[in-house]
């Protein structure tokens, strides 16, 4: 390679604008169909369990607390999640889905990815009842 025409190509790119993105200054949009955090609706939920046991990598746990009152708490760990959208696929009730808003989901301590989601006094339930012992709760069958 000459030097004329290394020295174009310089002269050329240092009149350009840069093709990189200014990702933390300016948000890049997502598409419409792109798989972010988790979501959970415990209202429309029936404690099936279909979604937590075909997730792939267990990320997923539904706790029934009572299922006569329709009490349940999801407990969804996001750093063994594949993000690939088959516990959506397997709700019947349509009571989970994927943000495509909420994608940036990084954290520096580990506690920040396991999500619980449920109505408050569910979830002060659960964990009052397994506050007194120091094992986790298991996971329904």
């Amino acid at each position: 390679m000459k030097i004329g025409s290394m020295f174009k190509d310089l002269l050329t790119s240092f009149f350009k604008k840069p093709i990189t993105e200014l990702y933390p200054f300016e948000r890049p949009d997502v598409a419409k169909r792109f798989r972010g955090k988790l979501y959970y609706d415990p209202a429309k939920c029936t404690g099936c369990n279909l979604c937590s046991k075909d997730c792939p990598s267990d990320a997923l746990e539904i706790i029934i607390l009572d299922r006569a009152a329709k009490k349940f708490v999801a407990r969804y760990h996001m750093d063994r999640c594949t993000y690939c959208g088959q516990c959506i696929q397997s709700c019947k009730f349509k009571c989970m889905g994927m943000s495509n808003e909420d994608w940036e989901l990084a954290a520096l301590n580990k506690e920040a990815f396991e999500v619980v989601y449920g109505r408050d006094e569910d979830i002060a339930t659960l964990l009052a009842k397994f506050s007194g012992n120091k094992t986790e709760p298991a996971k329904p069958e």
